[in-house]
């Protein structure tokens, strides 16, 4: 069947815990999908895991990143090889729950261009993390709600779900980090078009270490937080 969803997944280092996290996403999804598994270097420990799963699920695609190093090139990397006109972005450290892939999906298809998981919605919530990073998040994501309207109360999340045709129209800026979700929305609210966006519990990664770099990746953060409060583009 052709898909319906693209899943990306920007990949680092994982060795041999991409396997349970690939299976969850599976059991989750029901609707014909493709998942690209995106890596910088071929010696990445997460390949041949990759390479053989993929021999026993032909969803699943090994996909090597030419754009540059870091999440952000990675990212920009799958949504530009998508194949569907939904996309889901979800990372590999079983932070995100899977199950949700296709709900924001369901959103996707009934016309929202960015669909996100929500750690502060109603029944969301974050469980671990960093406690200056968790604060700012919060800060961020509850103020772009309340006073920039943005349409989600989490517009820092990664996990979100997009309409390909609105990312390839406004395009992507970001360069390293994993602001491309903050972007994203940001975008959005400028050019006026609807977002949405679903409660989610997120869990802190048990295993390996984040690669998340809060202070060099900050001023990537301010710049789209303040484009988000910026005037209508037509």
């Amino acid at each position: 069947m052709t898909p319906r969803v693209t899943v990306v997944v920007p990949v680092y280092n994982e060795g041999a815990n991409i396997t349970p996290f690939l299976d969850r996403v599976f059991e989750s999804i029901s609707m014909p999908c493709e998942v690209l598994a995106v890596f910088d270097r071929v010696d990445d420990t997460t390949v041949p895991f990759l390479e053989a799963y993929a021999t026993q699920e032909p969803r699943l695609v090994p996909t090597l990143n030419s754009y540059g190093p870091g999440p952000a090139a990675a990212m920009k990397f799958g949504i530009d090889h998508a194949d569907n006109e939904i996309i889901v972005v979800t990372m590999a450290d079983g932070s995100d729950d899977p199950r949700q892939i296709e709900p924001l999906a369901f959103l996707v298809e009934r016309g929202v261009v960015v669909a996100a998981a929500s750690r502060y919605a109603k029944g969301g919530q974050q469980v671990g993390g960093p406690f200056l990073k968790r604060i700012m998040s919060r800060l961020a994501g509850l103020s772009l709600f309340w006073i920039g309207r943005v349409g989600t109360r989490d517009a820092t999340n990664s996990f979100k779900a997009y309409d390909r045709d609105f990312i390839r129209k406004v395009g992507v800026e970001s360069d390293t980090g994993f602001e491309l979700g903050l972007e994203m929305v940001a975008k959005a609210r400028r050019y006026r078009q609807p977002v949405a966006e679903l409660p989610t519990i997120w869990l802190d990664r048990t295993v390996g270490a984040s690669n998340f770099q809060v202070w060099s990746w900050l001023p990537r953060y301010l710049r789209w937080y303040r484009y988000a409060f910026g005037p209508r583009l037509s």
